[in-house]
């Protein structure tokens, strides 16, 4: 089924390439002309250049770094230069690449399914401390993130990483990325399906594999059988969601062609249910199909979501089903709504063995890699040797005894990691921001944790399932368009018409129960200054106004543009 990279996968004649350009789809026949991204992943396989920072870079030093590795080859490997130091957001598009580049590096830790063990969560810790000045940043896709790596350092974090079986492959770059899992799979009480053998085989074939490593654009992927839908599916490239079938029992329901950034889609049922066995042939017919059908013209419009639109859901099942698996799919019923609204597992659950898991809050994803060792520590102390990362930037302790349970909550408290936190901790959510990220233009993580506080002091008595998500730029990393209140960073006008950080509001935004983007009221835009005021004015009249259980989604949909300014 698989096609080599720069080959179609099917009999399909192809054209010539001459004056018409096309899309860029390989299975057409349009290899050329290539954009910049294109030519290096053609000129080298970006999974080749761990070999050059092993043997070359890692010895010679940053200078030493050839551009299209640095801006580019290097992300197959979980690397991306950060933010040079004092360049503030109004500068972010205005200069040159090797002007904003700092001389160290974010690196990506790839945790599929969210699944550590304490072992590698200490030695996660480890690394911190010892190479990335203790940052260690829990993400909306289950991974870790450090900062401040030299590449110098590079080669004996891969070896420690690798020792207890964690990797950075493709955890960026053009490729397969982190897969998301249910953070309970395998130990929920209602548990519809465990994804994990699935999670297993596709890392096995398709992580590190060249035959996949030269995609369009990045391929962000989901599976879960929990009914709560806890892994964002609906904004994956390609998700499968834990169904019942009525004639052949549990499985797994199919979609494809979600994601947010600039162009926001939902993405869409494809009607067909598959069982878990088929789930990793059918997760490479679609990644072969976004591999050779993809737009590589233009990276705007290089994502899986811009060919499912132009397609729609029958003929891309139809190419599924006849070129890449050469099988009709089974038909399937759509998931059902959760009835809950919070997704992240946070609090004290009882497992299906009898034992309990224990979910908690750090504030907005951020940690260290003291507090990681910590967890490890913590966790072990009370009989646990598992632990999870949620596509909520939230944590999972696994298998606590009943009468561990109380004495691991007080010790996770004692570490600021909340297992009854208030909604603003709960429902917080920041990208990486202007501290670290070369495209943001507003700070984030430390403005999300003094927001926390302040509504908490503010508003103790509120008590609703909120989601406040801030981004620093307009890519939604921390998924702006489906939060209760999303937060888009960029530089406004104060009261005295000073250019300072602030922020687009997006409003009304959910995933999960009616999932749909955000009310963008005309003009609405706000200062950091200005930000818990603002928050805390609309939340009041959210409760003044709102109808028996309404959500604030459902108010956000009625209100007046007064109510929400």
């Amino acid at each position: 089924m698989a096609a080599t990279p720069g080959k179609p996968a099917t009999a399909t004649p192809r054209r010539k390439a001459g004056r018409h350009r096309g899309e860029g789809q390989w299975a057409v026949g349009h290899f050329t002309p290539l954009n910049g991204n294109e030519q290096f992943k053609k000129d080298d396989d970006g999974l080749n250049v761990r070999t050059r920072i092993e043997t070359i870079y890692s010895k010679r030093g940053f200078d030493s770094i050839d551009p299209n590795d640095l801006r580019g080859r290097m992300r197959w490997w979980g690397l991306y230069t950060q933010r040079r130091p004092g360049i503030d957001g109004g500068k972010t598009a205005i200069l040159e690449p090797e002007e904003l580049d700092d001389e160290y590096f974010m690196l990506r830790v790839r945790i599929d399914g969210g699944r550590l063990t304490t072992e590698q969560l200490r030695v996660i810790g480890e690394i911190s401390q010892e190479f990335a000045r203790g940052t260690a940043d829990i993400t909306d896709r289950q991974n870790v993130q450090y900062h401040w790596i030299r590449i110098e350092d590079v080669p004996e974090i891969w070896e420690r990483l690798e020792a207890v079986g964690l990797s950075t492959t493709e955890a960026c770059g053009d490729t397969p990325r982190v897969i998301l899992g249910s953070p309970v799979a395998g130990i929920a009480e209602d548990e519809i399906v465990d994804g994990t053998p699935a999670i297993d085989e596709i890392q096995r074939r398709i992580v590190g594999n060249k035959a996949f490593s030269n995609l369009p654009r990045k391929f962000k992927s989901a599976i879960s059988g929990s009914p709560l839908l806890d892994v964002a599916h609906e904004i994956n490239d390609i998700a499968f969601v834990g169904v019942n079938h009525p004639e052949h029992g549990p499985g797994f329901d199919l979609w494809v062609g979600g994601g947010l950034s600039t162009n926001p889609k939902i993405g869409v049922r494809l009607g067909a249910w598959v069982p878990l066995d088929d789930v990793p042939d059918v997760y490479e017919g679609v990644i072969s199909i976004f591999r050779d059908y993809g737009y590589r013209r233009l990276r705007t419009r290089a994502r899986l979501k811009f060919l499912v639109a132009d397609w729609g859901a029958e003929k891309f099942r139809r190419v599924l089903e006849d070129e890449y698996l050469g099988r009709p799919l089974t038909d399937g019923p759509a998931p059902e709504q959760p009835l809950q609204r919070w997704r992240d597992h946070v609090g004290v659950h009882r497992q299906k063995d009898g034992r309990f898991y224990v979910g908690f809050a750090p504030r907005v994803g951020r940690v260290d890699g003291a507090t990681l060792t910590k967890i490890a520590e913590v966790a072990e102390a009370h009989g646990s040797g598992r632990v999870r990362t949620t596509a909520e930037q939230k944590m999972i302790v696994l298998d606590v005894e009943e009468s561990q349970v109380e004495s691991l909550v007080s010790g996770l408290e004692s570490l600021d990691l909340r297992v009854t936190p208030s909604p603003f901790r709960r429902g917080t959510m920041a990208c990486t921001g202007i501290e670290f990220c070369k495209l943001a233009i507003v700070e984030t993580k430390a403005r999300g944790a003094s927001l926390i506080e302040e509504l908490e002091r503010r508003i103790p008595e509120f008590d609703e399932p909120i989601t406040i998500n801030i981004n620093g730029c307009p890519n939604a990393c921390a998924r702006i368009q489906v939060a209760d209140i999303g937060l888009k960073g960029q530089l406004v006008l104060d009261e005295n018409g000073e250019q300072v950080e602030g922020f687009q509001v997006h409003l009304g935004g959910a995933l999960g129960l009616e999932a749909g983007f955000g009310r963008k009221v005309r003009g609405l835009k706000v200062t950091a200054a200005e930000l818990p005021d603002y928050v805390e004015r609309v939340l009041g009249r959210f409760q003044g106004e709102r109808e028996d259980g309404e959500r604030f989604a459902a108010w956000v949909a009625r209100a007046g543009e007064e109510s929400l300014s």
